[in-house]
């Protein structure tokens, strides 16, 4: 971890640039030796990363709906080729090139926090060993490594020794309780996100090796975070806690706000959406009306949980107009007549039977 670690050192200066600035904020608070100040300022730097790598969450949320989409043509591929494994890839990759889609894209990220995760790493590293480091006066080090949270030091692993530990200032069974609970809450967090994706926000009418995949994912991260925790020092521990709170955080509003089609979150979404429209009438709100407008948009194309929100509207005296608006439909109605210049339709005459069209009909009486 520690080589690793090393290759990210370029970016150790505005990491720890950023600490001290909020570091010196919440000193003023806290007190500058307090681990509340170097504990908060760890969790601002998530913060402030985060909200810089919003662009980055959307084009990931675009990327894996694309992925979702294309999961039928996929898997006609796969059965296509299934013993051709060179033209099954090929054609995969031309099927992404003609779509614009790219896998990669839902990895974009955990791999630009990558670089800022390691040099956080390395800088508590450093610190642990009472060496200077980025804009980390020899002052300030000596503070951090005084700094503790819930008894144990920012800068102390799960693995350290009792020597390194007491060297910190703090005991061995301390350590090790904090750190044992950090790992345990951040492999939970990991897991309870991944399966709120597999529950609620994935196309549940496909089927395909990409949910097989995904599922396991759920069990494996959780795993390889709880095996790497016990190498990473309290203050890393913090800052991937924070990060997977505010990852739960932002897919909970996603899941509620932007459903996949066709998932139990659309499911649900479009449930309070018709509890919504059938209370006020109408629908308010700008992301509500571009909602009902994709659905109309679509038409046949609809899934059955869209089919089964514009049938409902209807049972309510309701229907969805193309710029996402809800009006009732004798408004439509009379709507659809004044469009064609309010001139009622001949009506077509009835449709006489075969033995009413061979009795001949009887003269009226003359006066």
């Amino acid at each position: 971890m520690d080589t690793i670690a090393g290759l990210f050192s370029f970016i150790t200066t505005p990491v720890s640039w950023i600490i001290v600035q909020f570091h010196s904020l919440y000193g003023a608070v806290f007190g500058p030796d307090s681990g509340w100040a170097w504990g908060l300022s760890i969790v601002s730097l998530v913060v402030l990363i985060r909200i810089c790598l919003i662009p980055l969450f959307v084009k990931q949320i675009k990327a894996t709906r694309g992925m979702q989409a294309l999961q039928p043509k996929m898997k006609a591929i796969q059965e296509r080729y299934k013993n051709d494994k060179q033209r099954q890839s090929e054609e995969m990759m031309k099927l992404y090139k003609e779509t614009g889609t790219n896998p990669l894209s839902s990895c974009l990220p955990i791999l630009a926090q990558s670089p800022f995760f390691f040099a956080l790493y390395h800088v508590l590293a450093n610190i642990a060993d009472g060496k200077t480091i980025g804009v980390l006066n020899q002052q300030l080090v000596d503070s951090a490594r005084e700094a503790k949270i819930f008894g144990a030091p920012i800068a102390a692993k799960f693995m350290d020794s009792s020597e390194k530990v007491a060297a910190l200032g703090a005991s061995l069974t301390d350590v090790r309780i904090v750190t044992a609970v950090m790992i345990v809450l951040m492999s939970l967090s990991q897991f309870y996100t991944q399966r709120q994706l597999m529950q609620k926000n994935v196309d549940l009418s496909v089927k395909t090796p990409f949910m097989q995949q995904q599922k396991m994912l759920m069990y494996i991260f959780p795993v390889i975070f709880a095996v790497m925790g016990i190498n990473f020092p309290v203050g890393v521990l913090v800052y991937w806690l924070t990060t997977n709170v505010w990852t739960m955080g932002q897919q909970m509003y996603v899941i509620n706000q932007n459903p996949t089609p066709g998932s139990k979150a659309q499911d649900q979404y479009l449930t309070r959406l018709l509890k919504h429209a059938s209370s006020h009438g109408e629908v308010k709100g700008r992301g509500k009306k571009k909602v009902v407008a994709v659905i109309v948009a679509k038409g046949p194309d609809r899934n059955d949980i869209e089919r089964k929100f514009i049938t409902s509207l209807s049972k309510q005296g309701l229907a969805a107009q193309a710029d996402g608006s809800v009006i009732k439909s004798s408004e439509a109605t009379a709507d659809s007549d004044a469009a064609s210049g309010g001139v009622a339709k001949r009506q077509q005459p009835k449709r006489q039977t075969k033995s009413q069209r061979q009795t001949p009909s009887k003269p009226s009486p003359k006066k």
